[in-house]
């Protein structure tokens, strides 16, 4: 006699439905518990210290202005500290922008007339490798430093937009599909554009119906000239909206189908995340060499992928772990001036943050401790500056 009983039957279908829809239920509880009444989120002050960061002023230069009575009035807490929101920050742009001298003139990083649209698509063939934590943050930073940024969540799974606040199966928000669907209930991109939390940035949220864009597009490259150009439908439904971005940041699908190569002819520029072991360089070696002869047939079919950069972030790095210390060798041995030189290390801080859902950014220092906070934030900020001066360098500037 079989001493262990048969495994119950289930229906799958069914039984992934339900929890699928427990678990979206309880996440929008969750979500309305944090950020009531309307369930969208919102973003806590800065300090008079991180606005003179993101602005590139001294701390004492907004203190006078504010003693001068010059400029947004910050809340003052009852120690004297001084906080501002983030729409006086970019008040505060905007006014030392017009007040100051005419070679100074550099609180306001709009791109000028002939500077084109950064698309950049930041990508990897592996999951885990820390791309949507890395295309969250950028374009984010690029907001606080004053950027008008648009960030597009290509992966059907959505973690971009529930970083900000979206839960797709439950608002209902379009997504990109909608702007790049071709029949006739095409819509402009404008129409699925949503506001975020960050002044001068607004997203695109993702939902799983994007995943339809894999299907329909090979079926319409048998039976249309626009299935047979896929790759020319984001770069035109981006120029619809030119006017309004400096910057766009696209998180494209763990994945090489017709979304991510959809992404790639449109940018401008590529950022490859890479996790520095052995595993995820031989997947991104692969990954490579797969991107590079698609690349090469849509090319022949018209494509224009022209790039003004191509970086790999190495990313959740130890530095005390010897083996990641000498792959990241490996790598600069063969890639040199292509990876960043300042990588991003792994740390608490950013799990932490996004078990409420939030960024480094969000969150308020007082959560951590200090050296944590602190460590995390400079190695963030030193990897999206360094970023930011590449898209100031495709653009002219020093």
């Amino acid at each position: 006699m079989n001493a262990f009983a048969a495994f119950p039957k289930f229906e799958f279908d069914d039984k992934i439905l339900l929890q699928g829809a427990e678990i979206s239920r309880k996440l929008d509880q969750l979500r309305q518990e944090k950020f009531p009444p309307n369930a969208r989120k919102t973003l806590r002050t800065f300090s008079m210290a991180e606005v003179a960061h993101y602005l590139g002023v001294s701390p004492n230069n907004l203190k006078r202005l504010h003693l001068e009575g010059k400029g947004p009035v910050p809340t003052t807490s009852s120690g004297g500290r001084r906080f501002y929101t983030a729409e006086q920050m970019l008040e505060l742009r905007h006014f030392l922008d017009k007040t100051g001298k005419a070679e100074a003139k550099k609180y306001v990083p709009y791109r000028k007339p002939g500077d084109k649209l950064q698309v950049i698509a930041v990508v990897n063939f592996k999951g885990g490798s820390g791309k949507t934590t890395t295309a969250a943050h950028l374009a984010q930073h690029l907001a606080l430093t004053g950027h008008r940024v648009l960030a597009i969540d290509l992966d059907p799974q959505a973690s971009l937009s529930a970083l900000h606040g979206f839960q797709p199966e439950l608002d209902r928000n379009p997504s990109l599909y909608d702007s790049l669907r071709f029949d006739e209930q095409r819509r402009p991109i404008a129409d699925v554009i949503a506001a975020t939390n960050f002044p001068s940035l607004d997203i695109i949220p993702a939902n799983l119906e994007l995943q339809e864009y894999e299907y329909d597009t090979p079926l319409a490259m048998q039976t249309s000239t626009e299935g047979k150009r896929f790759f020319t439908r984001l770069g035109r439904a981006l120029e619809e909206v030119d006017e309004r971005y400096d910057v766009v940041v696209l998180d494209c699908p763990p994945q090489l189908g017709y979304l991510t190569l959809t992404a790639l002819t449109a940018a401008t520029s590529v950022l490859i995340t890479v996790h520095p072991q052995m595993l995820d360089l031989m997947s991104m070696s692969q990954f490579l060499l797969m991107l590079g002869n698609i690349t090469k047939t849509i090319k022949k079919a018209g494509a224009n992928v022209q790039m003004d950069w191509l970086r790999y972030l190495i990313t959740r790095f130890e530095p005390s772990d010897v083996p990641q210390v000498q792959m990241l060798g490996f790598m600069q041995s063969m890639l040199a001036e292509e990876i960043l030189k300042n990588p991003m290390v792994k740390t608490t801080a950013i799990s932490d943050a996004g078990l409420t859902k939030q960024s480094l950014y969000e969150v308020d220092r007082a959560n951590f401790t200090r050296e944590t906070y602190d460590r995390a934030m400079e190695c963030m900020d030193a990897v999206n500056f360094e970023i930011q001066g590449l898209i100031h360098r495709a653009w002219g500037r020093l």
